[in-house]
């Protein structure tokens, strides 16, 4: 099972458990009964003691979310999925384009990275059999000659095993990379169904006088987790478009017969650590680009001040402009 087989897993948990939020509608309609109760009293209340009339279309707000909780996943969970989707799709199409991209680029600069190594007669007999049995029948049976065949295979079987550790060593890496896009994926389905489950009790709450934000609260909140996979698509997609820009000037430099490549691969290997990193700030980026609070309330909050600063200080200079014109009228 590889690991694009577990993120459809995954989707598949999200599928079948978002219908039990309908079982969570009917303890969201009793609280959304008895809060639209105590709503429409007050407002009512309010109105008579002002002996002012009654604004009916505030009224309306609690059964305009009775029926939402009534109707939740199709109303609230399906328009909102509906939405988003078409950005998860095509966020996974530049994916798996810069993928496809990628691999072919890997299997060109492969090839010609072996015959690069072909070319030069010191390192041929390493990277193929046949010219290693070559260069074994122009040797003969001196002493100096057996010398070299035992350090003929002493270093052919040093380059396999340096090979092996690299491969093994970049196969880890990959598995970990792979790892942390599947726990940010399992991260995400979780608090997605946690919300869908419970979120007619939130409509069900925010009918109540004083809890209004947490609808809005709510709808931040999922649809922040929900856009996690499209940005984990956009940093894999980045990831994958620099290391193919990596490969095109590896590529290029072997086109050269003069150069000699040195099979490391500690530039692949930097990205790949950086890409592990990188995927654990996926829910900070999403937070902001979807958010309740925080640089929208900080940025009203500083031009509250700044006008609360002007009107003060306009203020005290005309009252100081109008004790020097007074003082001056006495004169």
């Amino acid at each position: 099972m590889d690991f694009e087989n577990l993120h459809e897993i995954l989707r598949s948990l999200y599928d079948e458990m978002v219908p039990l939020s309908a079982d969570m509608a009917a303890v969201a309609k009793g609280v959304a009964g008895l809060g639209a109760l105590f709503y429409v009293a007050l407002k009512v209340w309010q109105a008579l003691s002002r002996a002012e009339p009654i604004d009916v279309f505030p009224l309306l707000r609690p059964f305009a979310l009775g029926i939402c909780i009534m109707f939740f996943p199709t109303i609230v969970l399906g328009t909102i999925n509906a939405v988003l989707s078409p950005i998860v799709k095509g966020t996974h199409g530049m994916l798996e384009n810069q993928v496809l991209d990628l691999n072919k680029l890997q299997e060109q600069k492969d090839r010609l990275e072996r015959e690069a190594m072909l070319r030069n007669p010191e390192t041929a007999y390493l990277v193929s059999d046949e010219e290693f049995d070559k260069k074994l029948e122009e040797l003969g049976w001196s002493p100096s000659d057996l010398g070299t065949m035992a350090g003929m295979y002493l270093e052919r079987q040093s380059y396999k095993m340096e090979q092996a550790i690299k491969n093994w060593f970049r196969d880890l890496l990959e598995i970990l990379f792979q790892a942390a896009a599947l726990v940010v994926d399992t991260i995400r389905t979780f608090f997605l169904i946690v919300l869908s489950i419970l979120g007619p009790i939130a409509f069900a709450i925010s009918v109540w006088d004083g809890f209004q934000s947490t609808l809005t609260q709510w709808i931040t909140r999922y649809v922040s987790v929900y856009l996690w996979l499209p940005v984990a698509d956009i940093f894999s997609s980045m990831l994958a478009k620099l290391q193919s820009l990596i490969l095109e000037k590896d590529i290029e430099s072997l086109s050269d017969p003069n150069f000699i490549p040195d099979g490391s691969q500690t530039v692949y290997i930097i990205f790949m650590i950086i890409g592990i990193i990188g995927y654990f700030t996926i829910p900070t980026v999403t937070g902001w680009v979807i958010q309740a609070g925080g640089a929208g309330n900080f940025t009203r909050n500083v031009t509250q001040t700044a006008q609360k600063a002007g009107n003060i200080a306009g203020a005290g200079s005309g009252a100081v402009a109008g004790n020097i014109g007074g003082q001056l009228l006495k004169k």
